[in-house]
């Protein structure tokens, strides 16, 4: 189960990510999105768990939670599209 995780504290990491929803279950991959320029944390972020109960159970105990002085938001992650080639320049 892949999740979207929004709000999140600009010190949390890819490590505290982790653990975060490692008390649930295996974590496949936690990952927090970083400018491609300052490489300072975005906000956001992704984790994978490999049983979907688990990843529901992350879900439901950590949405809305309070964590690094934020309350995160947990959803599940929506596929990627692809970007179209009308870029205007």
């Amino acid at each position: 189960m892949n999740m979207y995780v929004s709000n999140l504290s600009f010190q949390t990491d890819d490590e505290s990510l982790k653990t975060l929803f490692a008390q649930f279950g295996a974590v496949k991959s936690a990952k927090v999105i970083k400018d491609r320029e300052s490489g300072k944390s975005r906000g956001f972020g992704f984790v994978e768990m490999d049983a979907a109960a688990e990843g529901q159970a992350a879900m439901s105990s950590l949405h809305n939670k309070e964590v690094d002085g934020k309350a995160i938001s947990v959803t599940v992650a929506k596929e990627k599209t692809p970007r179209s080639d009308n870029k205007r320049w």
